[in-house]
């Protein structure tokens, strides 16, 4: 006699929903936190202390740019304070242009970047990073900034301003290699 015990399909069913009950509640015991609801381009930044994430935007607009035959973007310290500074000039002032606070020509001349190419972006009333994308990339002058060969680097920034009809301030701004290799 080999031994061998037939299970019924119910006792069959039920073991099996046991064990993917004990799975489940094994791991919602675990330490680990949760997975975010939603990518981070999918945020709303339409709220008090919310900042985009410029790694998901590099990889975004890299990605764009790889679609149409160019080299990636990374993240540049300088382009975001650059950025910061811009987004919340225009959401302090209430008005989107790219000469609050300080014209572009003077800001990027007195930045390590005043001998390279570099482009911005602005705009107002997007309130996830993939809404600025998608008007960045419908409007020919705004596309063709995020596809200029001649950038390596970016900054961006989002500053929220809760008593403007626009809620959301944006900068982006893309410029070539200004450090040495």
């Amino acid at each position: 006699m080999l031994g061998i015990t037939t299970i019924r399909p119910p006792v069959a069913l039920a073991l099996a929903g046991a064990a993917i009950c004990i799975a489940v509640i094994a791991g919602c015991a675990g330490g680990e936190a949760p997975a975010p609801s939603q990518p981070s381009f999918y945020q709303n930044l339409a709220q008090p202390d919310m900042t985009v994430d410029p790694a998901a935007a590099a990889s975004m607009i890299s990605g764009y740019r790889s679609n149409n035959g160019l080299g990636p973007v990374s993240v540049d310290p300088d382009l975001m304070r650059m950025a910061n500074e811009q987004a919340l000039a225009m959401a302090q002032h209430d008005t989107m242009n790219h000469d609050i606070g300080k014209p572009f020509k003077e800001r990027v001349s007195n930045s390590p970047f005043a001998n390279v190419v570099v482009v911005e972006n602005v705009s107002a009333g997007y309130h996830t990073l993939a809404e600025a994308f998608s008007g960045w990339r419908d409007s020919p002058s705004h596309r063709a900034n995020m596809l200029n060969r001649s950038v390596s680097r970016l900054g961006i920034a989002a500053a929220f301003s809760p008593n403007s009809k626009y809620k959301v301030f944006w900068a982006l701004i893309l410029a070539g290699d200004a450090r040495p290799s």
